[in-house]
């Protein structure tokens, strides 16, 4: 089997930068009484090494000679804070952060790290990874290959959300499990007499995404079409559901399914009377959607709670489903003959 390159350690940073591996270590620590024993260029010179090198240092190594410091940091691969993430991500943040108060813990956001290819990345030369006894990630997509690396370097950090396996290593995570909520709302439409289906949605780049359209498939059959969300506009999409003759639609994002809403009643069209539309994780916000309620808040205590029994040992399954629960709506009905 192909190995990757050995990852360095503090010694090979010293080697490379000429110092002691306990200058190194004092460097990495930020010492405030280093300051004094170690000449500002070789300081620099070990951070030119390690910003060189992209070394990150073994968070777990430094716990070893240290007790936890109940600092749980919190990493988002998407902004939280503008307006069109606020309801999505608040109710994770109130959870995790209910959470970590009820444990006596405090909580890091990390926030430097740069953008690249228009995503955030958790490790680069100003990481402050270490700071924290572990991490919670946030995001709809998180780059494989983080994930690879956080497991390889057994940094504990636990996923909102769930996510694929890591080189073959199982990936922490609280998610929810959507192919059985999305499963089940396909056989509602199904008892009501529904026979043409569609679903609405992205890429299944992400697992989320990738979740739901396995539940629409295994009852819908892999023959229903999948229409890209975002390719059109809202009443293009509602021409081409109804040029294939679709009784019912699944909608991955309320926005989406609430623009349909609308673009119907321009064109004098009844939600549910001539199309039925489900929403395939309905906020509050969503008004009368039928769908299914993603029980963010909870995903945060339980993250938190998984996080720490990482930390203690004491995790006996890192990998957990929560269940859905159905939002019974106003747009899903029995077809008209």
């Amino acid at each position: 089997m192909h190995r990757g390159p050995a990852r360095l350690t503090q010694r090979d940073i010293a080697r490379l930068a000429g110092v002691s591996q306990t200058t190194v270590s004092l460097v990495l620590n930020n010492r405030l009484d280093a300051a004094a024993r170690i000449a500002p260029e070789t300081r620099e010179r070990v951070l030119r090494v390690i910003r060189e090198t992209g070394y990150v240092a073994d968070p777990l190594a430094r716990r070893m000679l240290k007790q936890l410091n109940q600092i749980l940091g919190v990493f988002t691969y998407e902004p939280v804070f503008p307006s069109t993430s606020a309801d999505f991500y608040y109710p994770f943040l109130r959870g995790i952060e209910e959470s970590a108060e009820r444990s006596g813990c405090d909580l890091l956001l990390f926030t430097s790290a740069p953008v690249r290819n228009g995503q955030r990345r958790i490790f680069h030369e100003n990481n402050r990874l270490r700071v924290a006894d572990g991490c919670l990630l946030l995001g709809r997509e998180i780059p494989s290959a983080e994930l690879s690396r956080l497991v390889a370097e057994d940094y504990p950090f636990v996923c909102v959300g769930r996510r694929d396996d890591a080189d073959g290593q199982p990936v922490p995570y609280v998610g929810v499990d959507y192919v059985t909520a999305t499963a089940r709302l396909v056989r509602q439409a199904v008892a009501l007499g529904h026979r043409r289906f569609a679903y609405l949605g992205p890429e299944p780049l992400a697992e989320s995404s990738a979740d739901r359209l396995r539940g629409f498939r295994e009852v819908a059959g892999a023959d229903a079409p999948h229409l890209l969300d975002g390719a059109h506009t809202p009443q293009e999409h509602l021409a081409r559901l109804l040029e294939h003759g679709v009784t019912a639609a699944f909608v991955e994002f309320p926005v989406t399914a609430a623009a349909l809403v609308e673009a119907a009643a321009e064109r004098g069209l009844d939600v549910p009377g001539d199309l039925s539309l489900v929403v395939l994780g309905a906020p509050a916000s969503a008004g009368d959607l039928t769908g299914f309620r993603i029980p963010r808040e909870e995903m945060g205590h339980q993250a938190v709670a998984l996080l720490l029994d990482v930390l203690h040992g004491q995790a006996t399954e890192v990998q957990q489903l929560l269940r859905c629960e159905p939002a019974q709506g106003r747009t899903l009905a029995a077809p008209r003959d």
